[in-house]
């Protein structure tokens, strides 16, 4: 007798079988695509860029000011133990990024700092909301060039927002979700992700 689902003489047998399926299947592709990050990551030559951890809002209030957290979103007690997991999940691997790069606003600030222990701010990290185009544009090319220079044998990690992320790759991500990059001719690739 076949295997195959659609030649299983009892068909409530064959609904489960394919309702564990599509049950499943998300799972292991996060657990393959963990494996991947970890593979990619060890090579080097990437960038693993992140969505700054759950802050719950849209957008900034109008008066926000960089530097001055009070005056920004900033993360849930949910978002901050994200965080932490993002951190657990590199020392678990015995991963150490060479560097470690923050949008300067606080929530990007404070998901490298629990996740990483610090990080340098880097304004072409930072939200595009508010800036002009030439400005965007500029960022984005900074971007491109430092993911083409990730050395072999070691990662950046970054922590940015969506909209960067978005105008980066033209994909979306989630909070703390983590994307591996890397440059291939003109485009840039995402590799792999991991949702610690």
């Amino acid at each position: 007798m076949s295997s195959s689902p659609s030649a299983w003489p009892d068909r409530g047998l064959r609904r489960r079988a394919l309702l564990g399926a599509a049950i499943w299947a998300p799972a292991v592709a996060a657990w393959a695509q963990a494996g991947d990050a970890e593979a990619l990551l060890r090579a080097g030559g990437v960038v693993i860029a992140f969505r700054h951890a759950l802050a719950p809002g849209t957008f900034d209030p109008p008066q926000f000011r960089l530097g001055d957290c009070s005056t920004q979103r900033n993360l849930s007690d949910d978002g901050r133990v994200q965080a932490r997991r993002i951190g657990a999940w590199f020392r678990d691997r015995g991963l150490k990024p060479a560097r470690v790069r923050s949008s300067p606003w606080c929530r990007c600030v404070d998901t490298a700092e629990l996740a990483f222990g610090g990080a340098e701010t880097w304004a072409a990290l930072g939200s595009p909301r508010g800036a002009d185009e030439v400005t965007n544009a500029e960022s984005l090319r900074a971007l491109r060039e430092a993911v083409a220079a990730a050395p072999r044998g070691r990662f950046e990690a970054w922590v940015t927002h969506m909209f960067v992320l978005s105008a980066l790759t033209g994909e979306g991500s989630s909070s703390g979700e983590g994307l591996v990059l890397r440059t291939e001719g003109d485009r840039m690739r995402v590799l792999a992700r991991i949702r610690p």
